[in-house]
């Protein structure tokens, strides 16, 4: 008799056992799923169409550096990112530039100066380039504005505008423009405050014609600055072609983010 009550003990244990690390495995899925709702943000569905017509906000995040050059007549500019975390590494024939999450960093080549600003620069042709998935990132809020007339033809604005201590400047504001036959980004309207933390009233201009599929994605291959005159377009200022460039799942080495040893 005591044989038979223990065994139902130990069965009933057992059970109770089973019972609980399955409790907890479903305790774990849920909080796991709720998680996972809560993190995926909800754009609009005008924000949502572009990132589909460019190959989707899903596959950007996918990929975890990018890599481009910038062809210029007289010299090159290579930028490397890490998309996860932003580090970023430029070097150019005249100077290397970076930041590795903690100091923006640069390191200038011998009888050169460079004359501009680390800070805004290290990131800031990434940010065109990468247009216009950076504008998933968090802390970003988007309204609908005046569409933007060019040439006879009608491109409807999402404006960008950022929450406070977002980004090293979250005073700058941008405006998407996009085409309704094809859901794709045409103009892009920024303001640039240089760290005044004052809001800006000048908007400048480029536009996204000329675009290349790169695994999946449709990224630019040429940006065109346009002068302007508040939101009317003038004449074209210049162009940056963008070549080799490179999308990669694969992390990169910290150590490229840190400034060179001379």
């Amino acid at each position: 008799m005591k044989k038979l009550i223990a065994l139902v003990l130990a069965i009933s244990l057992f059970n109770c056992k089973n019972e609980t690390k399955q409790t907890a495995k479903v305790i774990q899925e849920t909080v796991k799923n709720s998680m996972a709702k809560i993190s995926k943000k909800i754009y609009p569905d005008n924000v949502s169409n572009v990132f589909k017509a460019h190959g989707t906000l899903e596959t950007w995040n996918s990929f975890k550096s990018l890599s481009f050059t910038i062809n210029k007549p007289k010299n090159y500019e290579l930028t490397i990112t890490d998309l996860k975390n932003r580090y970023s590494y430029i070097e150019t024939n005249t100077f290397k530039l970076g930041y590795n999450g903690t100091d923006v960093w640069l390191q200038e080549n011998k009888g050169f100066t460079y004359d501009g600003n680390p800070n805004f620069y290290y990131n800031l042709m990434f940010y065109f380039y990468a247009m216009p998935f950076v504008l998933g990132d968090s802390g970003i809020t988007y309204q609908n504005v005046d569409a933007l007339q060019y040439e006879g033809k009608s491109y409807p604005g999402i404006k960008i505008s950022y929450e406070n201590n977002i980004g090293e400047s979250p005073e700058d504001e941008y405006i998407l423009y996009y085409d309704t036959d094809t859901n794709k980004m045409i103009w892009l309207a920024y303001t640039v405050t240089y760290f005044t933390k004052e809001k800006s009233k000048e908007w400048h201009f480029i536009r996204y014609t000329d675009w290349q599929n790169v695994n999946g994605l449709l990224l630019p291959k040429t940006l065109s600055w346009y002068k302007a005159n508040g939101f009317k377009i003038g004449e074209k200022r210049n162009d940056l072609e963008f070549i080799d460039i490179k999308l990669s799942k694969e992390k990169m080495e910290s150590s490229i983010f840190k400034k060179p040893l001379k």
